[in-house]
């Protein structure tokens, strides 16, 4: 679990083939946060949930397989690419985000970036077989950093960035036409399926609720 808090943002140093997938090596900064990093730790990048699977010098690497490829961001990635880092939630630590499981749903496209001011607007469209997930004022990650959702217009929607968040992730780097992981939040995923299945239990009798209700001794 992740809480789309980023801790550092690294760079892409390497990139090569293994099989359909690829090995991808990252260079960290931030040596407070990962020099203790071991093999076999979950690491979120951009947003991705990915196993170590090797250490260097100020370097990790992942392997990243084909079913991931086709579904994030992770396959346009090239040597020097800037990336958000955060490693796995801790008991102990403070939730400052929102749960995430660095299970990307889509990706989405900026459509623009706007300077407001005091804070900047992101606009984001994403597939409109998604939209049952996100609320105004809910919770999305985008690129693994936890945002707010501002408004939402037909399949887009928006977020304010407040000038930390802009100048310490890869979020300053984006602009119209590009391409970024969106992960929705996972309690609005789990009961958009929960009234699914009420809806196709019996034609929608209620008889599932029932059974919850019975189980709970009511």
């Amino acid at each position: 679990m992740f809480t789309g808090i980023v801790k550092d943002v690294g760079k892409i140093a390497g990139i090569r083939s293994q099989g359909s997938g690829l090995r991808i090596t990252v260079r960290y900064s931030n040596e407070r946060e990962f020099s203790d990093l071991a093999i076999d730790e979950s690491v979120a990048i951009n947003g991705v949930c990915q196993t170590v699977v090797a250490l260097g010098d100020k370097t990790f690497d992942v392997d990243t397989i084909e079913e991931t490829l086709k579904k994030t961001t992770l396959g346009f990635f090239a040597a020097g690419f800037p990336v958000n880092l955060e490693r796995a939630l801790r008991p102990s630590d403070r939730l400052g985000g929102h749960f995430m499981q660095g299970h990307v749903d889509c990706v989405g496209t900026v459509l623009g970036v706007y300077d407001l001011g005091g804070s900047r607007e992101i606009r984001i469209d994403f597939p409109e077989e998604f939209q049952p997930f996100i609320v105004p004022v809910g919770s999305i990650a985008i690129d693994g950093i936890s945002l707010t959702v501002a408004n939402i217009k037909e399949n887009s929607f928006a977020v304010a960035i407040i000038p930390y968040t802009f100048e310490n992730t890869t979020i300053n780097n984006l602009k119209e036409g590009d391409r970024v992981n969106l992960e929705f939040d996972i309690l609005g995923k789990y009961i958009a399926r929960q009234q699914e299945l009420l809806k196709n239990s019996e034609g929608g009798s209620g008889k599932i609720t029932e059974s919850w209700l019975s189980d709970l001794g009511y």
